[in-house]
């Protein structure tokens, strides 16, 4: 037999499954995973062949992020690029070294900032004007729920103190009625639809930047959560998909979700049906149509079955229970149509209500065409009512986790509990529940809303707090009970990903056969304190048997975002 390109030699292998890791060694010829065993790898290593010694490191299936936003992300890290900070002058510092690195910008774009950092959740336009008041500025928060503005972009937006709020979005306001410089939702495109649309170029570049990023934390494939026309925008990332593909500078494996059109109806299936068939590749495909079904708890618009409660109040006002964005009667219909068509619904549903709505759609679809073999995942659900916890496994729908945001961090504490009280704060990212009741785990980070770091997102899901040292480190544990074991989070981040991504056959396990998408780290965290999860760092990345990234320091990854 052919000698071995690569050999993985003094470590233990996680092979996906979700199993403790056992002792052995791989072999990959090529693209392909060629031998597992000490033995069969020794048989095969030949003078040509490259061996990598783990020294006691970890062995992994290459990571699957399955809701993230690439070329988003890449725009604002190449943009004002607030995630670095956490307060309110960490923000307004970043901004205005920007603005006076860039004095011939017409607007000044970026994202970035956590609500938590303002009182009641709302920077001001007053202060981005001190920074700049001749150009207008929209920075979206790091959920993109929200943006702030500064006045010179409410004038150009005609905002004023009888602008009405859009169906789908408020405009903050203060006493008198006046626009204060934060627009939620709907609320936002009312200036982002006025800014330049980034040029394929800037596009293709956050790409790249975005793929360099994700690579640094060992993954290889990801699911491009949101292609269409949600930010300011339209669904040019497919042709810088193609492009990177040409180039031969894609080397991830990408599935991409078309964006639903609220504001539009069954009349845009054809369309996406049409891009669908367009974009069916190895490295890059569409199988999948993101369907944005409410808000978010912190601004009051995802969707809830029992009204918020004014904050410090146990009441709540019986209007107050956030937005559906797709009615439920026209949700049932095209999930059923879609879900026939072999199509794959990804929901955002942040409340219960968004949430039943969701598992109610495909239980539609369900009852109407059988089981089609298509799993459809609900993202975020941040608020799962306890009669719906057993109905992901018994309508196979997965529980597409961003676990970072399991945790008593300041959003959490300042803004969510709040609005939705103790009570319903136990409803709130029930992994462990879903998964008794067999239901699917996936895991995905959502950057550029939080980092993509996913030791960081394993941490939590297992210890449902933030490790020691973190800034939104809080040390009341978060719903102790909905805990993770290591392998069950581990196994969401690359069995669980390659699964509701179709590639099960492919990627996400090691084993003969299989692609060799692989990842490698500086430590085996089954064998160290769950304490010490976040603490585990890429030594390097292999996509198709490719190395795509090597630390620069043997010991671990370098800060991938500095």
């Amino acid at each position: 037999m052919q000698q071995l390109t690569i050999a993985f030699t003094g470590g233990e292998v996680f092979d996906g499954s979700g199993a403790d890791p056992v002792r052995t060694d791989v072999g990959v010829i090529g693209d392909r995973i060629a031998a597992v065993g000490i033995d069969e790898v020794a048989a095969l290593i030949g003078p040509e062949t490259r061996v990598v010694d783990l020294s006691g490191g970890l062995l992994l299936p290459g990571l699957v992020d399955s809701h993230v936003h690439p070329v988003e992300g890449g725009l604002e890290r190449l943009g004002c690029d607030l995630s670095d900070g956490w307060t309110r002058e960490d923000y307004l510092a970043t901004v205005r070294a920007y603005v006076e690195a860039n004095p011939a910008a017409p607007w000044i774009l970026g994202g970035g900032w956590q609500m938590a950092a303002f009182p009641g959740g709302f920077p001001l336009a007053a202060d981005l004007d001190a920074i700049c008041s001749d150009r207008p500025m929209a920075i979206s928060n790091r959920d993109h729920h929200s943006t702030w503005v500064n006045t010179a972009a409410l004038r150009l937006a005609g905002i004023t103190r009888d602008t009405p709020d859009p169906a789908d979005g408020t405009i903050e306001r203060d006493a008198d009625g006046e626009p204060t410089g934060t627009l939620h939702e709907g609320a936002r495109m009312l200036v982002l639809g006025l800014a330049p649309e980034p040029t394929h170029a800037d596009m293709y570049a956050a790409l790249m930047s975005a793929q360099e990023y994700l690579h640094a934390f060992g993954i290889t494939g990801w699911q491009d959560a949101l292609i269409g026309d949600y930010g300011n925008h339209s669904a040019q990332e497919v042709h810088v998909y193609r492009e990177a593909i040409e180039r031969d500078e894609l080397h991830a494996r990408v599935n991409g979700a078309l964006w639903w059109d609220r504001t539009r109806g069954e009349e845009q299936i054809p369309e996406l049906e049409a891009v669908r068939r367009e974009f069916q590749g190895d490295r890059f495909r569409i199988t999948t149509i993101k369907i944005m079904q409410d808000g978010v708890v912190e601004n009051k618009t995802a969707a809830v079955s029992v009204p918020y409660l004014p904050a410090g109040c146990a009441c709540g006002d019986a209007g107050d229970t956030g937005i559906s964005f797709v009615e439920p009667e026209l949700l049932n219909r095209i999930v059923t149509r879609f879900d026939a068509d072999g199509l794959q619904a990804h929901f955002h549903a942040i409340g219960d209500r968004g949430v039943s709505e969701c598992l109610d759609a495909v239980a539609a679809a369900r009852a109407a065409n059988g089981d089609t073999g298509a799993t459809h995942h609900i993202a975020h659900l941040q608020m799962v009512h306890p009669d719906d916890v057993t109905r992901f496994g018994a309508l196979r729908v997965a529980a597409n986790m961003q676990a970072l945001w399991a945790s008593y961090d300041p959003q959490m504490v300042d803004l969510n509990v709040p609005l939705i009280g103790e009570d319903r704060t136990e409803w709130q990212y029930p992994f462990r529940s879903i998964a008794e009741a067999e239901g699917q785990l996936v895991a995905g980070s959502d950057w550029p809303v939080t980092t993509a770091d996913p030791w960081l997102g394993i941490h939590v899901a297992v210890n449902r707090q933030h490790p020691e040292g973190h800034p939104d480190r809080n040390e009341r544990v978060f719903v102790p009970g909905e805990r993770l074991g290591l392998g069950e989070a581990l196994r969401a981040y690359t069995r669980g990903g390659a699964e509701i991504n179709g590639w099960e056959h492919e990627v996400g396990t090691i084993a003969p056969g299989f692609a060799a998408d692989l990842t490698v780290v500086d430590r085996n965290p089954f064998t160290a304190p769950v304490s010490e999860i976040a603490r585990t760092r890429t030594v390097e990345t292999f996509s198709r048997g490719r190395s795509v990234f090597r630390a620069a320091d043997p010991a671990g990854t370098p800060d991938p975002a500095a």
